[in-house]
């Protein structure tokens, strides 16, 4: 893969970028960051934003949640100086959290406020017109054109919905992809929960490879500012790989363990490790409870993705 430099003519870059690190690792230079404001979005927010839509119960008793989504073309400083036009769902990337109860109808409204056709395509069980592929049901959504995508919230576990226009891996890679979480009806139990959404930024546009790697939009973004838990609180982490252009991905946490939970479709673990790894749009859920106080690194294990973006930090607070 080309993890070449950033100086392709679609990314524009307003002034130099010097990288820290040295043997303490990579970073960008003097802990520098993005302007979140700007942007619209900030990681640390994301980090915990679960939409939970607009209910409404029917008169047949079920549950009916709605949201509004909206596709547009925005410009992203995805790193200091490096600003990328990203294609979004409501403005960030990754798009927002959809989150649901098992058995619930669903029904999304998407309109494409882009300068280029869309859909959402949602991984789950739906009738085939709600599929959000070309040539099926309402198919591709033109600029200025709007659908409704309904069906039934199954099966629980953690999901992922994105663009499904094709060229496919572009329309995913400017960054139409988001998590869409389906919780049993039993529920789970309490937890500090937080969404992790991998992806990358191919700023070259060369396809050929990325030259960023993050996690929910901005890379090093928990390096400079630290996940705060605490310490033996169960902490239920919603990983979800959308990485484009390569594999596979890959998730690790230094000084401790965790559950883990493939797709979140059962509630039983199929292991406890520190390391998982993904291919593209696979995901699952992991659970930890960290016994000791003070800083502890995260990141991808493949080591370029690390240097190139993929880390943070979690601070174990008493």
């Amino acid at each position: 893969m080309d993890h070449g430099s950033m100086s392709g003519d679609a990314a524009s870059v307003s002034a130099p970028m010097v990288h820290g690190g040295g043997v303490n690792g990579p970073t960008f230079a003097a802990g520098a960051e993005v302007d979140h404001e700007a942007n619209g979005f900030d990681p640390t927010s994301i980090l915990r934003d679960f939409d939970w839509g607009k209910s409404r119960r029917l008169p047949s008793g079920r549950v009916l949640r709605e949201w509004d989504v909206v596709a547009a073309d925005k410009e992203i400083e995805v790193a200091p100086g490096v600003f990328y036009p990203a294609w979004t769902y409501n403005g960030r990337i990754p798009g927002p959290t959809l989150r649901c109860r098992e058995g619930e109808l669903l029904r999304i409204r998407f309109i494409n406020g882009s300068a280029h056709p869309h859909t959402m395509h949602f991984h789950g069980i739906h009738p085939a017109a709600m599929d959000g592929v070309p040539g099926i049901g309402a198919g591709v959504i033109e600029p200025g054109e709007s659908t409704i995508y309904e069906f039934e919230a199954e099966p629980f576990g953690l999901h992922l919905y994105h663009c499904h226009v094709g060229p496919l891996a572009e329309h995913i890679a400017r960054g139409l992809y988001g998590a869409f979480i389906v919780d049993p009806k039993e529920g789970r139990p309490d937890a500090d929960e937080m969404v992790t959404v991998q992806h990358g930024y191919n700023t070259t546009f060369d396809g050929l490879g990325n030259q960023l790697y993050a996690v929910n939009g901005i890379p090093f973004h928990y390096m400079n500012r630290p996940i705060e838990i605490r310490r033996d609180e169960l902490v239920r982490i919603y990983l979800v790989n959308t990485l484009e252009y390569d594999p596979i991905n890959s998730f690790h946490v230094h000084g401790n363990f965790f559950d883990y939970y493939p797709t979140g479709t059962s509630l039983t673990p199929t292991e406890f490790t520190d390391t998982v790894i993904q291919g593209q749009a696979q995901r699952g859920i992991c659970e930890m409870r960290f016994p000791k106080l003070g800083p502890f690194m995260f990141h991808a294990h493949k080591t370029e993705f690390a240097e190139l973006g993929w880390m943070g930090m979690f601070e174990v607070l008493r």
